[in-house]
């Protein structure tokens, strides 16, 4: 009988000791701005289950901010966090106060320069993206150059625009949207017979994107490829939901059943 009661003692004390540790590091974490942002990262890529997830990851990185003002991460992914709300007022906000902060901080210049892009300020975009560019050290200067080639698309600057796409596919070949962006603006070049190409690359690269898909699908159709255009569209069209596609891919079946319809 002593032995259990001194074991059930032993247990005891071993289970106060755990609660008394574990009480003691949710206080360090509580205070510890980096655990804060880790926490809310891990809330924001799971913002595909539950979009609410997105509030929660905002909450942690506001934490962050109060234990640290200076933690220019934070502010960084407030702006992602409110970009994928759709809040871009609050997003440009939140990158510019990072890189008030921290003004070396690339990736910030990158994400800024897009939801500039997406406010229509392309001048100030495009101020963004270059400045991304000049550090050589970025990991992904690819984006940057993606980015550039996006907006001189919507500035009507085809050489730019291609120049730019190239840069990025010279430092990732296998980013497959620089190559459909490739194709777009080829085919804004009357080049058809290169633009399938991108377009053929992008959807090998990533062969269940609807988008790179139609847009080799409408390239086939243009060079006079109609059994092609048709595989294409008659794979993917019970996956597309967007109105908007749909309605152009039953217009092109529509078109390709007319050519193969016999002269009256």
């Amino acid at each position: 009988m002593r032995a259990k009661s001194v074991l059930v003692l032993f247990l005891s004390s071993t289970l106060a000791f755990c609660a008394t540790s574990q009480q003691k590091l949710q206080q360090s974490r509580a205070k510890d701005p980096k655990y804060q942002y880790n926490l809310g990262l891990v809330y924001l890529n799971q913002s595909y289950l539950d979009p609410k997830n997105i509030d929660e990851a905002l909450k942690c990185f506001v934490k962050a901010l109060t234990l640290d003002t200076r933690y220019y991460l934070a502010w960084n992914a407030i702006g992602l966090a409110q970009s994928l709300k759709g809040n871009l007022a609050e997003s440009a906000k939140a990158y510019e106060k990072c890189l008030e902060i921290h003004p070396e901080f690339t990736e910030a210049h990158n994400n800024l320069g897009a939801i500039y892009q997406e406010m229509n300020q392309l001048p100030k975009a495009e101020a963004e993206f270059q400045k991304a560019l000049l550090d050589m050290a970025y990991p992904t200067r690819e984006l940057p150059y993606y980015n550039l080639a996006r907006l001189y698309v919507l500035q009507d600057r085809l050489d730019l625009a291609y120049e730019s796409v190239q840069k990025a596919l010279q430092i990732k070949p296998r980013l497959a949207m620089a190559h459909n962006l490739m194709g777009m603006i080829l085919e804004k070049q009357n080049k058809m017979e290169d633009a399938v190409s991108a377009y053929e690359r992008a959807v090998k690269l990533v062969p269940d994107d609807l988008q790179f898909s139609f847009n080799l699908g409408a390239a086939y159709l243009a060079t006079g490829e109609t059994a092609k255009a048709k595989e294409i569209f008659l794979k993917i069209s019970p996956r597309v939901t967007n109105p908007a596609m749909k309605a152009r891919l039953d217009q092109f079946l529509k078109v390709i059943g007319d050519k193969k319809s016999p002269n009256p």
